[in-house]
């Protein structure tokens, strides 16, 4: 397990990119929507991890609600692991309780589930995984 990335939630997409920019020195490398969270996002690299800036796109989505309650921040902290359907048993067994222990798709090529920060000292946790399939057809389309 490593960290992935950290979540920041933010109000405003491009002036938050703009800002990390200044501070590291380098444009975001991505930038993506996941339209089943209501969420728009960008990537920073920073070593061998990542931060996510993540800006609502509609006044339910998950973004939105913290913002309304706690303002622009940190929103998560996420875990790459390699199974994470044997994480999601492990941690259900160890008393973690779990938003949704079902992963559905997330940003950047990645499978996530998150666990209730009521378990976790009050810090979202969530946990990705590489989608195998898309690497598996890169390396196919790369051998021909």
């Amino acid at each position: 397990m490593k960290i992935e990335h950290i979540g920041i939630a933010v109000k405003d997409l491009d002036a938050s990119n703009q800002l990390f920019e200044r501070l590291l020195g380098y444009p975001p490398y991505k930038e993506e929507s996941v339209a089943s969270e209501g969420v728009v996002t960008s990537f920073f690299k920073v070593g061998d991890s990542k931060l996510e800036l993540l800006q609502a796109t509609n006044e339910n989505s998950p973004i939105a609600k913290f913002l309304e309650k706690r303002n622009e921040g940190m929103h998560h902290i996420a875990f790459e692991v390699d199974d994470i359907e044997h994480e999601i048993s492990r941690l259900e067994q160890e008393g973690f309780k779990l938003i949704s222990s079902i992963p559905k798709k997330g940003a950047d090529n990645k499978i996530v589930v998150f666990l209730h920060p009521g378990t976790t000292n009050g810090v979202l946790v969530e946990l990705c995984q590489e989608i195998k399939e898309a690497a598996q057809h890169d390396e196919a389309n790369r051998d021909q």
